[in-house]
């Protein structure tokens, strides 16, 4: 079996930037809050029924932050179950430079 050589890269720390996808910054939000309300749920040993009974929310809902279905949730969304759930959040906002993005012509 031959060994094929491969080039190793340092991704950006944010995935959805590295994939070229739409919003990333968005996405790796939307990523890291719903990571949190799936570590409570299994912390906590709470099913999504028990979770549903516990806060209100749907059932199908948190079955959908557990498979990162998230199209369906805004942050402040996922902030509130997190909220429900008995925990705080703390959120810091560091704004760094990019460059300018082009406008399209005739606009």
């Amino acid at each position: 079996m031959k060994s094929v050589p491969f080039e190793v890269v340092r991704g950006s720390g944010n995935v959805y930037r590295d994939l070229g996808k739409d919003n990333p910054d968005l996405r790796q939000f939307k990523a890291m809050l719903a990571t949190e309300i799936v570590n409570t749920l299994d912390r906590e040993g709470l099913s999504v029924r028990r979770a549903q009974a516990r806060t209100g929310i749907a059932a199908a809902d948190f079955s959908r932050i557990r498979t990162a279905d998230l199209g369906r949730f805004t942050v402040d969304r996922l902030m509130s179950i997190i909220h429900r759930l008995g925990s705080r959040i703390e959120v810091a906002v560091k704004v760094k430079r990019s460059a300018p993005v082009q406008k399209a012509s005739g606009d």
